[in-house]
């Protein structure tokens, strides 16, 4: 049985926008919203939006600084996903 962390994870990966938005942070420790909006090309609240789910399933870190709220990788949960995802799969395809 896939865990409720690992489905959540496939969700959060599952759209366009929020693949393009995980790209970002190839070249970025941090964004905001504002920048997910300009560099995506997105409204602002279509990026906030995608940021919380992204949140949600596991994948970003935010803090609040000042009025902005600054998104970060969870590393170390996205690593812990992939481990039980490994495992998945070599399960079902050995």
């Amino acid at each position: 049985m896939i865990s409720e962390e690992v489905q959540m994870f496939f969700k959060g990966l599952a759209n366009e926008k929020r693949q393009a938005i995980m790209l970002l942070f190839l070249d970025q420790n941090e964004v905001t919203v504002n920048q997910v909006s300009e560099l995506i090309g997105i409204g602002q609240s279509t990026a906030s939006e995608q940021l919380s789910m992204l949140k949600r399933a596991g994948l970003l870190n935010s803090k609040r600084e000042g009025k902005e709220v600054i998104y970060s990788t969870n590393k170390n949960n996205i690593l812990r996903i992939l481990q039980e995802i490994n495992l998945i799969l070599m399960k079902c395809c050995n």
